[in-house]
């Protein structure tokens, strides 16, 4: 008996010390969000109350162009209707600093790179400083924007900003002629392995030709390519010296057997340049019809002028 008192004794004084804590929480977020209160109805009344009024003037238009040129104030006009047109006073610096702060912040809209926007650019996009720079600290982590709905995804990025800012967006695609390594590891994906792959058989087509040649590496397949083929382009390669190249050179591209390099370098020497064509090779029969069609998806480089 004596233990179930001290046992009700104990869940009496719980209970006491978290209905305490509540209360005190409560009133915490009651105090704080009074002193935002308080705090911007004394930026408001401070904003209002200024120190040496604005001088506001409501004109014929004719009258206004005379002024705006010989004063040049800032006027804010209606299409059809008089000019309204405020002289800023000589406000102090405490005033001057509440007005600045108090004042609507503009907002421009204008084609970003959200993985290289400065704080100052995501200031003028629409986010706020501390926005700012939570999209700044999510990329110093790491973190990487492949597509325009990953900054979508963003915490700070509202519906409404993101609707208005989709259409400026500009993520350059990858170019797989020119990403090393290290950048195609960026690609959803791709780990060490096939980032090498990438490149090792970039150097032996002698560049890539479509984005979709990316299919002909081994166990590489349409379901890896179709999670990143938005998101890689390739320049134009330098065109594979199929006419020029000794026969060993030839032999290592992936699309040309021992034997058909051997057998394109007797046809280069027995044909004049003008007759050199992947399509005459196919008609000789050097080329099998796999290796005909593949190479016909490379880009070539022209044979040599006679």
């Amino acid at each position: 008996m004596e233990e179930g008192k001290k046992k009700s004794k104990k869940a009496d004084v719980l209970s006491a010390s978290f209905t305490t804590g509540a209360i005190a929480l409560v009133f915490l977020i009651l105090g704080y969000q009074v002193a935002l209160f308080v705090h911007k109805a004394a930026v408001t009344r401070m904003a209002a109350n200024r120190d040496h009024p604005d001088t506001v003037y409501v004109i014929d238009r004719a009258l206004a162009e005379e002024i705006l040129r010989a004063d040049k104030p800032s006027p804010s006009t209606l299409d059809d209707g008089p000019v309204v047109i405020r002289r800023q006073s000589n406000h102090s610096p405490a005033v001057r600093s509440v007005l600045e702060k108090a004042a609507p912040r503009p907002v421009e809209s204008f084609r970003f790179n959200p993985n290289t926007a400065t704080l100052e650019e995501l200031m003028r996009l629409g986010f706020s400083e501390k926005q700012a720079q939570s999209i700044l600290h999510y990329r110093e982590a790491g973190g990487r924007f492949r597509r325009p709905s990953d900054f979508a995804k963003s915490f700070v990025v509202a519906d409404s900003v993101y609707r208005r800012l989709e259409p400026y967006i500009d993520i350059p695609l990858l170019d797989l002629n020119t990403a090393d390594s290290l950048a195609l590891l960026e690609l959803p994906g791709i780990g060490p392995f096939f980032a090498g792959k990438i490149v090792q058989y970039r150097q032996q087509l002698g560049g890539y030709s479509t984005p979709e040649q990316l299919l002909e590496i081994w166990h590489f397949d349409r379901e890896k390519y179709d999670g990143l083929k938005d998101l890689i382009t390739c320049s134009a390669p330098p065109g594979f010296a199929l006419w020029t190249l000794p026969e060993t050179d030839l032999a290592l591209h992936p699309h040309i057997s021992k034997a058909e390099a051997h057998s394109i370098v007797l046809f280069r020497e027995h044909h004049r340049p003008s007759d050199c064509t992947l399509e005459a090779l196919h008609q000789a029969g050097i080329l099998s019809e796999a290796h005909f069609t593949a190479l016909s998806r490379c880009r070539l480089a022209s044979p040599p002028t006679e």
